[in-house]
């Protein structure tokens, strides 16, 4: 099974599209994913139209309640099911601190209902800090896609990313996966090719052959609450999400 968070300790750098749409694609080919909205943010939520209207209905009521995942899920309008988020979620930081068995309070639940499957992949979504539910989703998770918008900035947060892992690792007893993602890319740019050689330099093979272009469908499709393949299924931004599942399924980074 696989369970995939999306995570760049930067803003802005297509972390929100880069789940959704690769949910979407994978939605698309008959799978049937399962995404969890982990920002406070909610982004994802609203985008799909199934934002929750309290805390009660995201995760938060998992660290309070013990309540079941199923029982959270909601179907959106492109047909991927989701756990939502509210601001509430951000609640979990200060009530229950980072102890071991509070970050790996999602994992246990997941293992504990058997939740997903081959066919139910996991797509977290995670919100741009090093806080409790981006935690879960690290030590919950058997891969990580780090987005990298073609700028030194975001370069630099993946950086910090690969310290952050690397420090987890001995607790997690295991080394996570990673693919570092670059994303609004545009070929015309001097600076995004640096940034490629840069990151390649970095994290050599780690680093996706697929970059997703800088694209005006994708700018759009957020706004009218559609995932890509929706919005403008023959556009470039589509094409390349596709190729980037293909790429993650090629060498089994999802299954």
């Amino acid at each position: 099974m696989s369970i995939i968070a999306v995570f760049n300790q930067k803003g802005g750098v297509g972390k929100t599209t880069t789940a959704l749409n690769l949910a979407a694609a994978l939605h698309k080919r008959g799978r049937h994913p399962h995404a969890f909205d982990l920002d406070p943010q909610a982004q994802f939520s609203s985008i799909t139209g199934t934002a929750a209207r309290n805390g009660h209905e995201t995760l938060l009521s998992l660290f309070q309640l013990n309540r079941p995942l199923r029982d959270l899920l909601r179907t959106s309008s492109s047909g991927i099911t989701l756990i939502p988020s509210h601001n509430e979620l951000a609640k979990v930081d200060v009530l229950y601190g980072k102890g071991f068995n509070v970050v790996n309070r999602l994992n246990s639940a997941i293992k504990s209902e058997r939740f997903g499957t081959a066919e139910n992949p996991l797509i977290m979504d995670c919100s741009p800090l090093i806080g409790v539910m981006s935690l879960n989703a690290i030590f919950a998770s058997n891969g990580l896609v780090v987005p990298i918008s073609a700028d030194h900035l975001s370069l630099q947060g993946a950086r910090q990313i690969e310290k952050t892992l690397n420090a987890l690792e001995p607790v997690l007893k295991r080394r996570v996966a990673r693919r570092y993602l670059l994303t609004r890319f545009d070929r015309r740019r001097r600076m995004a090719w640096d940034v490629l050689e840069q990151a390649q330099a970095l994290f050599g093979t780690d680093v996706c052959k697929t970059c997703i272009a800088e694209n005006v469908s994708l700018a759009e499709s957020p706004a009218l609450n559609k995932t890509i393949f929706e919005h403008a299924p023959a556009s470039r931004g589509a094409l390349d999400y596709d190729a980037l599942l293909d790429e993650l399924l090629a060498d089994g980074f999802i299954e």
